[in-house]
C-alpha cells in the first residue's frame, strides 16, 4: 500500500470549515502521481512516450470530517488493471492522525495518446512497469467492460433542457 501525508491547507476547506469535497480530489490526484513518478511513470517518462493518464470516474464515500490544520494520510491500492495497461483501477483511502478513516475512494482511469487524443495500450516498457504494481488482495484485470460497469453513457443535450 501506498501512502502519502498532506496538512489540510485554508485553500483546502469549505464553507462549512471542513475539508471540501474537491480537496479530496486534489488530494487524490497529487497522490497518484506521486505513486506513478515512484514506480518509474514520472511526467518526462511518461511524456516521452506521449501518454497521459485520464480519469474515467471518482466514487467517494465520506465518513468523517477533517479540519483545517490536521494532518491527513491518503493510500493508494492497485485494484485493477488491463492486459494491456490501458486502463487502471486505484482505492484511495483518506486517514487522520488517530488512524481513523475519513473517506474512501474507488477510482477509474486510463491513458491516453497525447497527440491522438484516444485510449491507448501502455508502451511495452511502462507496461512492464505497471505490473510490478503493488496490487489490492480484490486486484482483477481489466476489461472495457468493467468502464460501463454503472451503466452511465453520454447522451445528447436537447432544446428542452436549454
Amino acid at each position: 500500500m501506498y501512502k502519502k501525508q498532506f496538512e489540510i491547507r485554508w485553500s483546502d476547506v469549505d464553507a462549512n470549515g471542513h475539508l471540501a469535497n474537491s480537496a479530496y480530489t486534489n488530494f487524490m490526484s497529487h497522490a497518484r502521481m506521486s505513486f506513478f513518478g515512484e514506480h518509474g511513470f514520472s511526467m518526462p517518462e511518461i511524456r516521452k512516450y506521449n501518454v497521459g493518464p485520464v480519469v474515467f470516474y471518482e466514487h467517494m464515500y465520506y465518513f468523517k470530517e477533517s479540519f483545517i490544520g490536521a494532518p491527513i494520510t491518503v493510500t493508494i491500492e492497485v485494484s485493477g488493471l488491463s492486459e494491456d495497461g490501458m486502463l487502471f483501477m486505484f482505492k484511495h483511502d483518506f486517514y487522520n492522525e488517530n488512524g481513523d478513516n475519513l473517506a474512501y475512494c474507488e477510482m477509474q482511469g486510463a491513458w491516453i495518446d497525447l497527440k491522438a487524443r484516444k485510449l491507448t495500450a501502455l508502451p511495452k516498457p511502462l507496461l512492464s512497469l505497471a505490473e510490478k504494481f503493488p496490487k489490492s488482495e480484490d486486484f482483477k484485470i481489466l476489461t472495457k467492460a468493467d468502464t460501463r460497469k454503472h451503466g452511465v453513457q453520454p447522451k445528447p443535450l436537447s432544446v428542452q433542457t436549454i
